[in-house]
């Protein structure tokens, strides 16, 4: 199925949105796009937030009907992630999968930590850079888990069926063959990337060793099925907009016509806004190990 983005306000400011059209209206990313593109052969669709070597915090807005991607807010204004030496902005595409829910309520048996309230996470290391609001077809090849302040943050590794790459590399350990030291600079960029801001490095499960793609496609289909009841409302999603266009069995189905006056009503599409040029400093990390 062919999607299509909308935006929406100026790019880096308060009011930017990227809303997600099929052909037959607007829908939701979370909620509206499959998670899988083929569930035999496990290949997946992930929705692109962050194109690699990019700055700007974008993500899924869980509030917000039909979750549109906006950028984070920080103390009031547009949040963008530091440059940690020698890393540029995300060093991968950077987005999440659909039909996904990091359940709250639920202890992963994994971690021993609960969910994020979240999609799932995940990074695509192929060689093209992916645009914003882009939705790629994926081949799972492994994941590591963060601990971010007591919750599961997993972050699944992928990459574009699409790549050159993508026939040889079919697991973690064919990661570091052919792309030697993507998965050390992974590692060391979650580790380091919040340090700039003030807080401490990121702390991992399992010691930061990732996962193989099995042990990734189980933890994807569990928290598919925590998205199942989210959507189905047998589970509580604090403050997450369930409205969507293309169940027929649920209480948030939206009609095409009041999903395009929702849209209607957002500002129309502007020249993006000045970005400070200290968002282009090189933080240097010293790390004690």
């Amino acid at each position: 199925m062919a999607y299509t983005i909308v935006e929406k306000g100026a790019l880096y400011s308060e009011d930017y949105r990227i809303y997600f059209k099929n052909e037959k209206g607007f829908i939701s990313p979370l909620h509206d796009i499959p998670l899988y593109a083929n569930e035999q052969k496990k290949i997946l669709n992930m929705v692109v937030e962050i194109p690699r070597w990019t700055n700007a915090k974008m993500e899924i807005n869980l509030k917000e009907c039909l979750n549109p991607i906006k950028q984070d807010i920080k103390k009031g204004s547009p949040r963008f992630v530091p440059n940690c030496f020698p890393h540029h902005g995300y060093i991968w595409n950077y987005g999440a999968l659909p039909q996904t829910w990091e359940d709250p309520s639920v202890i992963d048996e994994n971690t021993k930590s609960k969910g994020d309230n979240d999609p799932i996470d995940c990074i695509e290391i192929g060689y093209k850079i992916a645009k914003r609001g882009e939705i790629l077809q994926v081949k799972v090849l492994g994941t590591i888990a963060l601990i971010d302040e007591g919750e599961t943050d997993w972050k699944i590794i992928t990459i574009n069926i699409n790549d050159p790459l993508a026939e040889q590399i079919n697991n973690i350990t064919d990661i570091e063959k052919h792309l030697p030291g993507l998965m050390k600079a992974t590692i060391e960029w979650f580790r380091i990337y919040k340090i700039p801001d003030g807080k401490p490095e990121n702390q991992f499960a399992f010691n930061g060793e990732p996962k193989p793609a099995d042990f990734a496609l189980k933890i994807i289909e569990e928290v598919h099925q925590y998205w199942k009841k989210l959507i189905s409302r047998e589970s509580d999603g604090k403050d997450i907009s369930l409205f969507h266009s293309t169940s027929t069995d649920t209480k948030s189905l939206i009609s095409s016509v009041e999903a395009e006056a929702i849209i209607n009503r957002c500002s129309s599409v502007q020249s993006p806004k000045e970005i400070d040029p200290i968002v282009d400093k090189w933080h240097f990390v010293h790390l004690k190990y």
